[in-house]
């Protein structure tokens, strides 16, 4: 029975799923488990829904349950309508630009929200740019950035790519039959659109909206730059950096950040059951574009052109904010300086040292487990393997400001192998957050790539008498390296922004990242300057990170059509 056991499941691969799954149940679901226990217990360890009571007995955490959630819809709601039109023009009608603003279209994404929040109260703000011209032209502002308006602008204008990229998607793989069929029979115009296209690309604008909710939901940056604290993610913050790690009510809020957040993703795949989305065409005609006139193509470019000074303006503002020597009441700045870039690269060395060793250790950890799955996954046949990409999955739904008061209060009385320091004091546990938050990243990459690998190349090399462990460092791994390097990348660019867990965790400013330094820059006037000359660093690493990642999944999509083509 052993022989036949270790046959079937050899003994390296049983040791790697339990490594894998030891790193999840440690740093995520013991963590979680953590918060969900505390919220529900009285200090003496009894059950109590107590908590859950207070919680909604207290006026401030019911206002900032309400602001949370309308917050959250307000912003998807915007995001649509800045997504659909943008994903309709570009699939549906043809004309010069398309390509232009597809491609501005992710822009948004490689610009956290937070880092822009502060220039575009410079640009959009009761005394900001446009504000100052209206008032000096016909004599009004508009609150644009005023409280809550100004968390949902700025949300908004930066998550709306997720429907754009899904929704653009969907539309494109609509069988244009469908549509020739609807406007034969009478349909065209708004009531085609309504009735027809849009259901049909229902998929995708569901799959975005949600994402958008999500993050949206969860953010805590952005709020806190824009000096919001009466928001569910800021008031756990403030719960727990205030009133302690033992307030049981930042538990609670942290319960409730979850809990919506896997609500929305879980109505967003039950509104969609049950439906039939599909189409017979795989290969055919997709929706035909078409035309304008000349008309609607001023309208086109007119809107277009709003679009792209709304997408483009935090960019801007970032980039004048870090060469003005002031900006205050004034449409544009007094003067330009690089004196702040080189007040960054003297005084911020060590948070841009911090975030290239806590980032690239985060990736490199990232890959080595996201390669693990994806072999466990699809090569062997670990009763329960599912599992492990469904927890690794499930960091998707966990906030970052939650999972951080997780570590803080379940490795609260831990410390650092062989001395007397506690590893909540130092920077390990700000590393292996950006490595939980940022796993499910280099696992779809991970997984991508050995999908695109035939099992018979493994067998080929068994037959010529290479073992496991022969077969997968000299043929899986090299196959999936482009794979594994995009998804390194990815986990690196994004863990290089990451706020929510950073400002939880951090205890010493000398081991502080990138977005923790810029936090603390834009809290006040005299260090918004650097503060954004050190966001303009973030986003030209993020944006060459990413630029990077395209570039070797192209190279090794490449490389494997030869190898397809010879195996046929």
């Amino acid at each position: 029975m052993a022989q036949s056991f270790s046959s079937r499941y050899p003994t390296g691969v049983i040791l790697a799923a339990l490594i894998v799954l030891s790193f999840l149940i440690l740093f995520l679901v013991v963590p979680v488990g953590t918060v969900f226990y505390t919220a529900f217990v009285n200090a003496d360890g009894s059950f109590t829904l107590g908590h859950f009571g207070s919680f909604f007995h207290q006026t401030l955490l019911k206002e900032s349950f309400v602001n949370s959630l309308y917050v959250a819809l307000a912003s998807t709601f915007f995001a649509s309508l800045i997504a659909i039109p943008l994903a309709y023009l570009t699939v549906r009608f043809r004309f010069r630009g398309a390509l232009i603003i597809q491609t501005l279209g992710i822009l948004p994404l490689i610009m956290p929200p937070f880092v822009g929040a502060v220039a575009m109260q410079l640009i959009f703000g009761r005394s900001g740019s446009l504000n100052l011209m209206l008032d000096d032209w016909f004599g009004i502002t508009l609150p644009i950035m005023d409280g809550l308006n100004g968390i949902i602008f700025v949300e908004s204008i930066h998550y709306f790519p997720f429907i754009l990229l899904n929704l653009t998607v969907a539309l494109r793989n609509i069988d244009g039959a469908m549509e020739e069929a609807a406007v034969n029979l009478g349909s065209k115009g708004w009531r085609l659109f309504r009735r027809i296209i849009f259901p049909l690309a229902l998929p995708g604008y569901v799959a975005g909206a949600s994402l958008v909710f999500v993050k949206v939901f969860d953010d805590l940056g952005t709020p806190l730059v824009l000096g919001i604290t009466n928001m569910l993610a800021p008031q756990a913050y403030l719960r727990i950096t205030q009133v302690g790690i033992d307030d049981p009510l930042g538990y609670v809020i942290s319960v409730i950040m979850i809990a919506f957040s896997i609500l929305a993703l879980w109505l967003s795949a039950s509104a969609l059951k049950g439906r039939e989305y599909s189409t017979i065409q795989k290969g055919g005609s997709s929706l035909q574009q078409r035309t304008l006139t000349k008309t609607q193509t001023w309208l086109a470019y007119i809107w277009i052109g709003l679009i792209l000074m709304l997408v483009l303006s935090p960019h801007m503002g970032v980039l004048l904010l870090s060469l003005a020597t002031v900006w205050s009441y004034a449409p544009l700045p007094d003067g330009y300086t690089l004196a702040h870039y080189a007040s960054v690269f003297q005084e911020s060395q060590g948070m841009i040292s911090n975030t290239l060793l806590y980032c690239g250790l985060a990736a490199g950890i990232d890959v080595i487990l996201g390669t693990a799955i994806a072999y466990i996954m699809l090569r062997t046949k670990i009763p329960g393997r599912q599992w492990l990409d469904w927890i690794a999955s499930a960091a998707l739904a966990v906030p970052g400001i939650v999972l951080a008061i997780g570590f803080m209060r379940t490795f609260r009385d831990v410390n650092v192998p062989f001395s007397n320091v506690g590893i909540t004091s130092t920077w390990v546990l700000i590393m292996i957050a950006y490595s939980v938050r940022r796993l499910p990243y280099a696992l779809r990459s991970c997984v991508a790539a050995l999908q695109q690998i035939s099992i018979s190349l493994e067998e080929a090399a068994a037959s010529v008498g290479a073992n496991r462990v022969s077969t997968i460092r000299r043929v899986v791994i090299p196959l999936m390296g482009g794979g594994i390097l995009a998804g390194f990348v990815t986990s690196f660019v994004t863990a290089a922004v990451e706020l929510s867990a950073t400002i939880m965790l951090v205890t010493r400013d000398s081991d502080a990242p990138m977005s923790y330094g810029i936090y603390l820059y834009m809290q006040s006037a005299s260090g918004r300057g650097p503060g954004a000359a050190l966001g303009v660093l973030a986003v030209v690493a993020v944006a060459i990170g990413t630029y990077v990642s395209h570039v070797i999944v192209e190279r090794a999509s490449a490389r494997q059509r030869p190898v397809k083509g010879n195996q046929e």
